[in-house]
């Protein structure tokens, strides 16, 4: 299976100044969410591959055809989504996306053909003879959807698609967004603030910060690897409790030590909140976070739990969200 998008080596620079800096990694997903802070170089890797800026050194390779010698063949697997609206005043949407249909390639039959079909398929059908002018802001980020898919790309860019937009509007975008992820046809880069929104629509995630790669990772394969991992929270004499779990090779932390509370409301407190203490102390209660082995059940915990006289209050099955993966990476030195 060829890679959808191969990054050898790539770096930008401009005026002096380095924007991506030697990235190197492989995308194979069906839909990759491109995240990271403000300045991260996620528009200019995103421009670099469209063939707007030249790499200054290194290359990158899109379903085996390098961004440099071939950017010609590049182009005409692509469609693109810009942040930022670039409508013709007083241009009705049916025209506007014929002509970008035309620009794709697509002689000029076949691309108000398939314009039509376009703005049927996002929901602009009814409008698609109105003025651009006229249009709300979700109507517009529809507009740039429909002339991105209209000559059916291979890899479709989406810069910021729910940018601005209601909740109806962004579910409705979100859904328009899977539907063609899942179509088998096209390869999605989406670049969002949202982390909800890549969550939702991604299978990958490519992470930026300082024109740097910080994580490449298979989100799928990152919540299965994640399944045996847990949270409780406990009451009882939680020290004897994890002793027990690391004779069965359970790998645990506590995360709010009920002890240590205790401790602290010694019976010398003059201020008589003594008893206040530990009762907030017994409703805050322990908590734990922890990795069963395979071969631990978590019926093991209960009886472990019995044994001991200990209360599990709370058990929640966790995983790693998006959000936890995304500061991790931000907090990585390399």
């Amino acid at each position: 299976m060829t890679p959808t998008i191969e990054l050898d080596g790539l770096s930008v620079r401009f005026r002096g100044r380095t924007i991506l800096d030697d990235l190197r990694g492989t995308l194979k997903g069906r839909a990759t969410g491109l995240l990271g802070p403000n300045g991260a170089g996620k528009t200019t890797l995103i421009h670099t591959l469209l063939g707007f800026h030249p790499a200054s050194s290194g290359t990158a390779r899109i379903f085996g055809r390098d961004i440099r010698t071939e950017a010609k063949a590049v182009r005409a697997a692509l469609g693109y989504m810009p942040e930022r609206d670039s409508f013709i005043h007083g241009d009705t949407c049916i025209h506007f996306v014929s002509m970008m249909a035309e620009l794709s390639g697509l002689p000029p039959d076949a691309a108000l053909e398939r314009a039509h079909e376009a703005l049927f398929y996002v929901g602009l059908g009814e409008a698609r003879y109105r003025t651009l002018d006229t249009y709300s802001l979700g109507m517009k980020q529809l507009a740039k959807l429909a002339q991105a898919i209209v000559h059916a790309p291979r890899l479709l860019f989406l810069d910021e698609p729910t940018n601005g937009l209601d909740p109806p509007a962004r579910a409705r975008m979100l859904e328009l967004i899977r539907e063609i992820r899942d179509g088998g046809e096209t390869h999605i880069m989406l670049s969002s603030h949202l982390l909800r929104d890549v969550e939702e629509s991604c299978d990958e995630i490519l992470i930026l910060k300082d024109g740097r790669v910080r994580a490449m990772l298979d989100l799928e394969a990152e919540r299965r690897a994640n399944r045996r991992f847990f949270e409780l929270e406990l009451r009882g004499a939680t020290e004897r409790f994890g002793t027990a779990l690391e004779s069965l090779g359970c790998e645990y932390a506590f995360t709010n030590n009920l002890q240590g509370n205790l401790q602290n409301a010694t019976p010398n407190n003059s201020n008589g909140n003594t008893q206040n203490n530990i009762a907030a102390s017994l409703e805050t209660g322990t908590r734990l976070k922890l990795v069963l082995p395979e071969n631990i059940e978590i019926a093991d915990l209960y009886r472990i739990a019995a044994d001991q006289h200990i209360q599990i209050r709370r058990l929640n099955h966790k995983r790693d969200s998006l959000e936890d993966i995304f500061l991790k990476a931000m907090e990585d030195s390399g």
